[in-house]
């Protein structure tokens, strides 16, 4: 099989559900880690102020002397943002408790929407050579949602499967076509990804069927198991890629990220 092509520019993608617990966090550091598997390297940005993501990568807050809050105001030097994680080809800007007082800072400057988008893109991040750029959003619709949808080329949804999950994505997609309106004409949704599906679950294959008869091929064929050692992994700081390669949550996200490839290879040709 040929190698996929990388893409020229980093792609940027943001992971977004202003549902808390819904596996956001987990899919960010699973998909990078199981992206960087392929000899990818892949940039997470943790735009929570929980900073899960962070921590879930291995960099424990006394570390964090630099954080998502310093590079939206272009305060801080690039090499001093980006670090190295437990994931191999994996680097993370983290984020501290210091991003949940961002929404009121941010408000007065009058690029407070773009501030993510332009610091993505300043020349210095060339040097990198990041092949994607996977971007941790808060569980909410706040401005530093705001910030990542119109930073991102694409917006990946994840899903969990329970009662009422659909009706909750409303909210998104209208903040989605607001951006794409407004600020990011070009943003688009990647997907959508289920999470903790239990195949044994009645309900959890009634929100599949829901979510492919509404959504169509916006729904990703991979689906993401209610797996123990997907939920063990972040304690250890690790993706469950690294804490337990043969689990069946590691063949989930490596199925997950090869689809993504595919879909993304598929546009550039």
């Amino acid at each position: 099989m040929p190698d996929l092509s990388r893409p020229k520019t980093p792609r940027v993608m943001a992971l977004a559900n202003q549902k808390g617990g819904v596996g956001k966090t987990t899919t960010t550091i699973n998909l990078a880690a199981a992206l960087a598997e392929k000899g990818l390297k892949i940039l997470v940005v943790d735009l929570d102020p929980q900073g899960n993501a962070s921590t879930g990568l291995g960099i424990e807050a006394e570390h964090r002397e630099f954080t998502t809050y310093d590079f939206l105001l272009d305060e801080s030097k690039l090499d001093d943002l980006i670090l190295e994680t437990t994931a191999k080809n994996v680097s993370l800007i983290p984020a501290t408790v210091d991003l949940s007082s961002a929404d009121i800072e941010l408000f007065a400057n009058e690029k407070r929407s773009f501030l993510l988008h332009d610091a993505i893109r300043q020349p210095d991040m060339d040097q990198f050579g990041f092949d994607y750029i996977l971007i941790d959003c808060p569980p909410s619709l706040n401005l530093l949602t705001v910030n990542a949808l119109v930073a991102s080329n694409s917006v990946i949804v994840p899903l969990q499967s329970e009662f009422f999950a659909l009706e909750g994505l409303s909210q998104l997609m209208m903040t989605i076509r607001e951006v794409r309106q407004s600020a990011n004409p070009k943003l688009r949704i990647e997907g959508i990804v289920l999470t903790m599906y239990d195949a044994r679950n009645n309900l959890s294959q009634q929100v599949e069927a829901d979510a492919r008869e509404n959504l169509g091929d916006l729904v990703f064929e991979s689906v993401i198991p209610r797996n123990v050692r997907v939920s063990e992994a972040p304690s250890y700081a690790m993706s469950v890629l690294n804490y337990d390669t043969a689990s069946k949550g590691a063949a989930a996200y490596r199925a997950l990220a090869q689809e993504l490839l595919k879909k993304n290879d598929k546009m550039a040709a």
